[in-house]
């Protein structure tokens, strides 16, 4: 007997008919995962050194440094809070790049590190947590889009420099002790703290791009990138990341807390994706449900078909066990055997040989012809088919023939 591992006519799933169905899902998947990558790197390619005095990228700041190194001023680049606390000592300015990563506790110790130095501290773009703990009750208003603005103040590093491109957010300061410079909708882009009692004065930025080396030549761009960073003789270039150690006792930042919110979206977009996706493409079987079809298949062409399919399939195990029980089934009424015994060798073989007598096949061979194992090919099938077919025509011929009494008898 033949088992579906080693018949090779087995209706089983095939490494060749899985690799069939699925190739399509497995390339659709290979080239999202190809694309994810290639736009990861693009990203990265355009983020790398994002305001980085190193960095000669677009968006870098390297033309800055070497132009505040030009004018005898020392620059030192900090990537980690103790570091940026430890340089930021008197006479020193303290640039923050991105405060918005840092936690209010790496804030607050940064504030504490510079309050009685002298110097300055300039922020750039902060948010409401990084203006509480340098810039308290000043609050962070809605982005205005990044121009050329005039700076409309007093102070003089911006009257000096004119025209620069300033936008992003913009600050509101209830009292009138502040520089307000570059103003958008009655609210400036710029604004200097001083802090008499200190010497250290706070400068917060709503957008960097001035400081950026693609822009830094743009109007007055260099002039007030200059004066405000270059007010004394060493800058402290605070680079700050979420790989800080100083951040993980506080507050622990998850996976999801690392990408940004547009990938977010992204990706919540294809887990959507992919369950209906997946809802579409499933298999729902449930009760088979009768209803009249609108035309008449006539039976010789359903019985056409079903062989093109098994000829398809090359299921010559299916299409040999479909004869034999169909003959089996028709047979065992002519030759009195009920038909719950119909597919039981011991019952049917002997009631065939005895009403048989010249059968195609006795013995082992009878038993080979209704319930045997299945062709090797195609032309075996066939010659089984005939074989069948030779079998029920005497089988029948002999009902025909055989005697009757007479009723009278």
């Amino acid at each position: 007997m033949t088992t579906a591992a080693t018949d090779p006519t087995s209706l089983s799933p095939t490494a060749r008919r899985l690799w069939t169905r699925s190739r399509g899902l497995l390339l659709a998947l290979l080239l999202l995962v190809v694309t994810g990558v290639v736009l990861a790197a693009l990203q990265s390619g355009e983020r790398h050194g994002r305001l980085d005095p190193r960095s000669p990228d677009r968006a870098g700041s390297l033309a800055l440094a070497q132009l505040l190194t030009a004018h005898g001023i020392t620059t030192q680049v900090a990537t980690t809070v103790e570091e940026a606390a430890a340089a930021a000592g008197p006479h020193t300015t303290l640039l923050i790049t991105d405060p918005d990563l840092l936690t209010a506790r790496q804030l607050t110790g940064l504030r504490t590190a510079t309050a009685h130095t002298a110097g300055r501290t300039v922020l750039l773009a902060p948010g409401p947590t990084a203006l509480d703990a340098f810039a308290p009750g000043v609050r962070a208003e809605s982005k205005v889009g990044v121009s050329t603005r005039r700076p409309s103040c007093a102070l003089p590093a911006a009257r000096r420099a004119g025209g620069a491109l300033m936008g992003g957010l913009r600050y509101a300061k209830p009292d009138g002790t502040a520089d307000r410079c570059y103003s958008s909708g009655g609210l400036p882009t710029l604004l200097r703290l001083p802090a008499p009692d200190t010497g250290r004065d706070t400068v917060l930025l709503g957008a960097p791009d001035f400081l950026f080396n693609h822009r830094l030549a743009e109007r007055g761009n260099a002039s007030l990138a200059l004066q405000l960073l270059g007010a004394h003789h060493h800058v402290v270039w605070y680079l700050p990341s979420v790989s800080d150690p100083s951040s993980a006792p506080a507050e622990q930042h998850g996976f999801l807390d690392l990408i940004p919110s547009g990938w977010r979206w992204g990706l919540l977009q294809l887990a959507f994706a992919a369950t209906f996706a997946a809802l579409w493409r499933a298999r729902r079987l449930g009760p088979l449900v009768t209803e009249r079809l609108p035309v008449t298949v006539p039976a010789a062409e359903t019985t056409e078909g079903h062989a093109r399919l098994y000829e398809q399939a090359g299921a010559r195990d299916r299409a040999s066990t479909v004869l034999r029980s169909a003959t089996r089934t028709r047979i065992a009424p002519l030759i009195g055997v009920p038909p719950a015994h119909a597919h039981t060798p011991d019952v049917l073989l002997p009631a065939v040989h005895a009403h048989l007598t010249a059968a195609p096949g006795t013995g082992p061979g009878l038993h080979a012809l209704l319930f045997g194992p299945a062709p090797a090919d195609d032309k075996a099938l066939v010659h089984l088919a005939d074989q069948l077919d030779a079998l029920e025509t005497s089988i029948v011929s002999q009902e025909r023939h055989a005697p009757r009494e007479h009723p009278d008898r």
